[in-house]
């Protein structure tokens, strides 16, 4: 069976955007304090662009902030989620290396667990040009706690079943500890860089079905899938016999200024 290219994976979300949409976790409201205090200025009143926006975890919750933000999608699955669910946000298709908009038009813009499906070489030259000066770029990614037991263990499990690391399975090996966040840009720019540890108990289906919404999962079919799942369901009851189960995140926050 031939290995599913890194586009395969990036286009799998848009079948299943109804339960990536209800099962991945959000963002605590610390990462938009963050990204205000390194970028020196509100969210509330700016523009914004949330880029990759899938199904809108992120971009409601800059909305909530005070923001007016356009988000840029570019699967029709997930946009037809997003357009279902908040209708009130403005939405257009369109991906991070040729983005549809005018230059220095943004505050801010942003890419939640997004950024890297682009092509940092291209992505990152078209967000400073939509940038107006003294505007930011902030990227985040959930990552699970590594220095929690039970999570590294399954993380263990994951990258058994799927046959390696999952970076390197879906096609991206870029993690947003290195410097391959930007490679290929010619001057790695100037940034900060922050992690937020926070947390969130579920049920033991949401957390599941949370696992299940990753490309290396949605590739893979959904009797693979569900014969993963169901071993893990045995093995987190015996963690977790209450059924609810404690995701611990740290929220890496890497935000670049625009001169």
């Amino acid at each position: 069976m031939a290995t599913p290219s890194r586009t395969t994976h990036a286009h799998s979300f848009n079948a299943a955007a109804a339960q990536y949409a209800a099962n991945r976790p959000s963002y605590p409201p610390p990462l938009f304090d963050a990204i205000e205090n390194i970028a020196t200025r509100p969210l509330a009143g700016s523009r914004a662009i949330d880029v990759g926006a899938g199904t809108g975890i992120a971009t409601t919750l800059l909305h909530q902030r005070g923001a007016h933000v356009l988000a840029v999608e570019p699967g029709d699955g997930m946009t037809t989620e997003f357009r279902r669910t908040h209708p009130h946000i403005p939405i257009i298709r369109g991906n991070g290396d040729a983005l549809p908009l005018a230059t220095a038009s943004a505050d801010f813009i942003t890419y939640a667990q997004a950024w890297h499906w682009t092509d940092p070489a291209r992505s990152f030259p078209e967000a400073m040009r939509v940038l107006r000066p003294g505007g930011a770029l902030a990227l985040w990614w959930n990552t699970s706690a590594p220095d929690v037991p039970w999570i590294a263990a399954q993380s263990q499990r994951i990258d058994a079943y799927i046959g390696g690391d999952v970076t390197t399975v879906r096609g991206s090996g870029r993690r947003a500890r290195t410097e391959e966040v930007f490679a290929g840009v010619p001057d790695h720019p100037d940034c900060t860089l922050r992690e937020l540890r926070w947390s969130r108990t579920v049920p033991i289906d949401t957390h599941l079905a949370n696992i299940g919404s990753h490309s290396v999962f949605l590739v893979l079919g959904d009797e693979a899938t569900h014969t993963f799942l169901a071993e893990e369901r045995a093995l987190l009851l015996d963690t977790f016999p209450s059924g609810m189960v404690e995701e611990v995140y740290d929220v890496v926050l890497i935000v670049v200024p625009r001169p």
